[in-house]
């Protein structure tokens, strides 16, 4: 059987079966994972779910080894219009693959996006995607907090415009200070921030902690999963409950 789909780029595919899959982003790959894990052939070093998935790793995201994923023969490679370089994409294209690109930045676009994705990928009903949509159905928060949320020092960076991140926060109550920056990671000086309720530490890219990351700033502070706040896929399962959990207590502290 032979699936027909458009990617979120505008790309038209024609995918056999997606038996062999390779996935060129962490979240993708949890994704597939949690549906249908014998069917991943290839993952990047940074794919750490499922924790306990064995499969060939072909680098990083942003240097993905193109000759050994064309040697794995996948049926179809997932990657992702932010995280995956243009170049990369070409290449795996030029050598005759089908590849996916998503592109995500919005919760309710993000979950229409895994939706199709899936869908291209063979995959009809999807329980952890269900159950997703079902807890991201949220009334409107009637409390509103004003954040801004680093995601690297050294220089300091934070998320900006346009973000997945921000989409998130905002669904949950919660608004980016930086949201009309220019720029979707935009550099700042924690002196010269607007005012903000709160600042939101995640744990990756940069790995902030109790002692590397708070005291920077006068506001209060909250240490949260990167993967629950950025990833898109079964982790927003979690993220639905444990993140309001965890900004609450800190707006409590504050």
């Amino acid at each position: 059987m032979v699936i027909s789909a458009t990617d979120d780029e505008g790309t038209a595919l024609r995918i056999p079966r997606a038996d062999r899959i390779v996935s060129l982003v962490p979240s993708l790959t949890e994704a597939i994972g949690a549906t249908d894990r014998t069917r991943l052939v290839a993952a990047t070093d940074w794919c750490t779910h499922p924790a306990d998935l064995d499969v060939p790793r072909i680098r990083g995201t942003k240097n993905p080894d193109v000759e050994a994923i064309v040697s794995l023969a996948p049926d179809v490679v997932l990657a992702n219009q932010e995280e995956n370089k243009p170049e990369h994409i070409a290449a795996l294209r030029a050598a005759g693959l089908a590849v996916y690109v998503t592109d995500i930045r919005t919760v309710d676009g993000g979950l229409d996006s895994l939706g199709r994705m899936l869908a291209a990928c063979g995959f009809d009903a999807v329980p952890w995607l269900e159950e997703a949509r079902r807890r991201w159905d949220l009334p409107e928060p009637t409390r509103r907090l004003r954040a801004v949320v680093p995601i690297w020092r050294k220089p300091w960076m934070a998320c900006g415009s346009d973000t997945f991140t921000g989409a998130v926060l905002a669904r949950l109550g919660v608004d980016n200070v930086l949201a009309d920056s220019p720029e979707r990671y935009p550099r700042f000086t924690p002196d010269d921030l607007p005012p903000h309720d709160l600042v939101i530490l995640p744990d990756e890219p940069y790995t902030f902690t109790a002692e590397d990351g708070p005291e920077a700033f006068a506001a209060p502070s909250v240490l949260v999963s990167g993967r629950l706040l950025t990833w898109y896929g079964p982790s927003l399962v979690e993220a639905a409950t444990v993140l309001p959990r965890a900004l609450r207590l800190s707006a409590a502290q504050g």
